[in-house]
């Protein structure tokens, strides 16, 4: 897609016609044009996608690892090892980690080839940091995911509180420039990076 409107003035134009809010919600801001290559990867995978897929990874895997495996019958056997029950944790929450690193080399790669085959005009530096705050992103909320799910053992809750914080966090930092009694919470936001704030 990006090769058809690359340098496209007049996909601009109509993009700066559209209101701020949806603008603000799609990632679209004044800095970076979407014609150029890193603002169509900015606008189309950072500002959501990513962010979005990375998220329903880490909040499935950490609240599958304690309170999924506690409604299955398995935890017993994991706690039943001659291990505490902090190493069992720790070595979770290290696998966890473990996937989303993996993940973030997968995105990292996979858009180099891309800017090689495409000449996206990419900075591997940008890339790299950009791909490492969407991981951080996940990876607080997988282990929030662990975390009440070991406090609830339901799995139910241990999906829908991390869900839950990341979708409010998306509307503070997608809605706080517009909304201005929103914006002194953008900081508790996971969302929030200064950049879409401007």
């Amino acid at each position: 897609m990006f090769p058809s409107i690359h340098g496209s003035k007049q996909f601009d134009d109509l993009l700066k016609q559209y209101p701020d809010v949806l603008k603000s919600f799609l990632g679209v801001g004044d800095t970076l044009s979407i014609t150029s290559g890193p603002g169509f990867v900015e606008t189309e995978l950072f500002s959501l996608m990513l962010p979005l897929l990375a998220l329903v990874l880490a909040i499935g895997v950490g609240a599958a690892t304690i309170a999924g495996e506690e409604e299955q019958g398995l935890l017993e056997l994991v706690v039943s090892a001659p291990v505490s029950r902090r190493a069992v944790i720790g070595w979770k929450a290290a696998g966890l980690l473990i996937e989303i690193l993996a993940v973030a080399v997968t995105i990292v790669v996979t858009l180099l080839i891309g800017d090689v085959l495409v000449d996206l005009g990419l900075d591997a530096g940008r890339l790299i940091g950009a791909t490492a705050g969407i991981c951080l992103l996940a990876l607080l909320h997988g282990w929030l995911a662990m975390l009440v799910g070991a406090a609830t053992r339901h799995r139910s809750f241990a999906i829908g509180v991390p869900a839950a914080i990341a979708a409010v966090g998306y509307l503070i930092a997608g809605l706080h420039s517009l909304a201005g009694w929103l914006d002194p919470f953008r900081y508790l936001s996971g969302c929030y990076t200064p950049d879409r704030g401007r």
